[in-house]
């Protein structure tokens, strides 16, 4: 009787566990496809087993998670060359790690790394001086120059910049060192002599490339970011130029209907500088991608005898080459070379052919030149395939090599200039180093999933951000608008978009993006997996500007902080819950991940209610609102708020609402409120 009483229990346990163990699988479906629906196709469409073996649980719990034990298996260390500067006798190749934070010395007589020098955080540019003693590297995320001892292999001065130092340069005398400041949008002049920044000039929208002219009294440096516009009209990008003599900007030149300006080079003679730039087509519905109308790439010349502007295309009528980077033109003024970091190709530019094509521009002999994408053949005479995302490039003080930093191949290409072959590579290293991550990394940087290689990831979130713009993502012009939104720490944030419908990165890079926006076949699980786990777990915000080291707040930051907890008006009514700051934008990302009717919308939106934004360096997102009608954080409230639909505010002083965006402005990474 005993025997029979146990097998009994124990039959009935083995039920309620396989009962559990089936309604737990069963879960895990439901739960797979709510996360992922529209992930994957073909023959294990309607097979749920198949699917979630797919794309795999282990992937989506491991590499989307910021931090966790199991991600540390999965990343590993690359040096990620960035940017390159050759010394003037020829025999030393300088690279920036943009990963390592490191500058690597190159031995060009053999190839070998000779010296490793750590720096600051994400260095991004090098410049060497004309007896190649010194070295002066920009860190972008510790806002600083790092001065380099070469014989010695020595950081010997740091010296303070802007916020985000990027391109840089030096005087015709080197006593004065340029800097283009991206996060600060100005130029820092630097007295080398002293070892300090003397001057800080304002600059285009986030200036990145920085170039002197030959005979050394101009500097030009080209923007990534659009100025801020009217809402609704296209962007236009400054190029800033600056008098060297009186050290002040003497003109602010504008490139319409184009942005991403990375980098800048002059013909030797010092008539014509060259840059990369973006023409994006925000204005239009995006959905007509396979019509060419979502972006094209070109080329920017800029005559400095007349003044006049030209924008070139470097794409095909069939083929885009997306993203370019930099442009470096040969000593004889023949060529010029641009690399495109989304194509992972070199064009090659026959300059004499652009100065004929900008000729019969003058003439009106080629009207509409922008858009004419058949005219790329009359000046590009190569397209050479490289590494994966090719950035920076240098060309031997001789004429003879190019070159390339092929970033996420983390290798250096040597390119003969007259051959036009590859002659080798300098691997770095990570070279032959292989992870999940990289991989996603690649997929993000790379237009090979769009229809006719149009755009990347990268080419509407340049340094895994956003680009500013406001996109027409609807059928019919004007409607359902999207302002661009970073894609900086997005673990354990979701929903995505404006309107919540995506519940996962999953969702949100599956299918539905390869239906409407992309227009080609969907990424596959396994790329999925790849560029899932890197845009969650690898994307950080840099460092916040308007917060102090320590985390304590100005007396105006914490006045706003208290408005921004206020429970009361000025003159003591109670605020409801539902209409406190707080309320919806709680740490650590200051999002409550719900959609809210905040007064917004408009009659050209099919919804009323919109995601909370997250406001972590709010500072570097503007224009504000899902359609970018606000160019400031105090438009949200002065302009766009007169019923207090989005927080009560008509009854702050001015004073408390400058106290207000301090305190918004000083809201850094989720790590330090967790």
């Amino acid at each position: 009787m005993k025997i029979s009483n146990r097998l009994i229990v124990l039959l009935i346990l083995g039920l309620l566990i396989f009962l559990m163990g089936y309604r737990g699988y069963r879960w895990s479906l439901d739960h797979y496809e709510y996360m992922t629906i529209g992930v994957v196709t073909g023959d294990i469409l309607n097979n749920r087993e198949a699917k979630i073996a797919a794309v795999k649980c282990l992937s989506c719990h491991t590499y989307t998670q910021k931090d966790g034990f199991l991600l540390q298996f999965a990343k590993k260390d690359y040096s990620s060359p960035y940017n390159l500067a050759v010394s003037p006798d020829n025999r030393k190749l300088f690279v920036t790690g943009q990963e390592s934070g490191v500058v690597y010395i190159i031995d060009l007589t053999n190839n070998q790394i000779i010296s490793r020098i750590s720096v600051g955080d994400l260095p991004h540019s090098v410049a060497v001086s004309r007896d190649g003693r010194k070295a002066y590297v920009t860190n972008q995320w510790s806002n600083s120059v790092s001065v380099i001892d070469v014989e010695n292999g020595l950081v010997e001065n740091t010296i303070e910049a802007g916020g985000g130092p990027s391109g840089l340069v030096l005087d015709q005398n080197e006593e004065f060192l340029y800097v283009a400041n991206t996060y600060t949008s100005d130029i820092s002049v630097i007295d080398l002599n002293r070892g300090v920044e003397s001057k800080r000039l304002r600059a285009g929208n986030y200036p990145t490339g920085i170039k002197i002219s030959p005979d050394g009294r101009h500097v030009l440096a080209v923007s990534q970011r659009s100025v801020l516009v009217e809402y609704r009209e296209p962007p236009k990008t400054e190029i800033t130029v600056i008098n060297t003599g009186t050290q002040r900007v003497q003109q602010r030149k504008y490139f319409e209907e184009a942005h991403i300006m990375e980098k800048v080079d002059f013909t030797p003679t010092g008539d014509l500088a060259f840059t990369t730039l973006v023409r994006p087509r925000n204005l239009v519905p995006a959905v007509q991608v396979e019509n060419g109308w979502m972006m094209t790439f070109a080329l920017g010349v800029i005559s400095l005898e007349t003044g006049k502007m030209y924008q070139l295309p470097l794409d095909e009528p069939n083929t885009f080459y997306a993203d370019p980077y930099d442009v470096r033109i040969t000593p004889d003024g023949k060529q010029a070379f641009i690399s495109h970091s989304g194509g992972d190709y070199i064009s090659v530019v026959n300059i004499d052919n652009v100065r004929e094509v900008m000729r019969h521009i003058d003439d009106g002999l080629i009207l509409n030149a922008e858009n004419d994408l058949t005219l790329s053949d009359e000046y590009i005479t190569k397209r050479i395939a490289t590494g994966s995302n090719p950035k920076g490039m240098e060309i031997s003080p001789d004429g003879s090599y190019l070159f390339i930093a092929e970033r996420l191949s983390d290798q250096i290409a040597v390119l003969n200039t007259r051959t036009l072959e590859y002659e080798k590579s300098i691997h770095m290293k990570g070279a032959d180093q292989y992870s999940l991550l990289r991989k996603g990394e690649q997929l993000f940087n790379n237009s090979g999933r769009t229809f006719q290689n149009q755009y990347s990831c990268y080419s509407c979130h340049p340094d895994n951000h956003e680009d500013g713009l406001t996109y027409d993502m609807d059928f019919y012009p004007g409607e359902d608008l999207s302002n661009v939104q970073t894609l900086r720490e997005l673990a354990g944030t979701s929903p995505f978009k404006w309107n919540g419908n995506n519940v996962s990165i999953y969702m949100q890079c599956g299918m539905r993006f390869s239906t409407f926006v992309t227009r080609t076949e969907a990424f596959s699980p396994d790329d999925l997996n790849a560029l899932v786990g890197y845009i969650t777990s690898q994307i950080s915000h840099p460092p916040n500007l308007y917060r102090s080291e320590t985390g304590e707040l100005t007396e105006a930051q914490r006045r706003g902080k208290e408005i921004f907890e206020r429970t009361r008006t000025n003159d003591g009514r109670v605020i409801e819950v539902r209409d406190q700051c707080i309320t919806c934008h709680p740490p650590p990302n200051f999002t409550d991940r719900l959609k809210h009717d905040v007064g917004t919308a408009t009659d050209r939106d099919n919804h009323t209610e919109f995601l909370t934004p997250h406001l972590n360096n709010i500072y570097e997102s503007p224009p504000y609102l899902h359609d970018g009608r606000a160019n400031t954080l105090e438009e949200l409230w002065t302009v766009y708020n007169d019923d207090d639909l989005h927080g009560v505010a008509n009854d702050m002083t001015k004073d408390q609402l400058n106290d207000l965006i301090e305190y918004l402005l000083s809201i850094g990474s989720a790590k330090y409120y967790n």
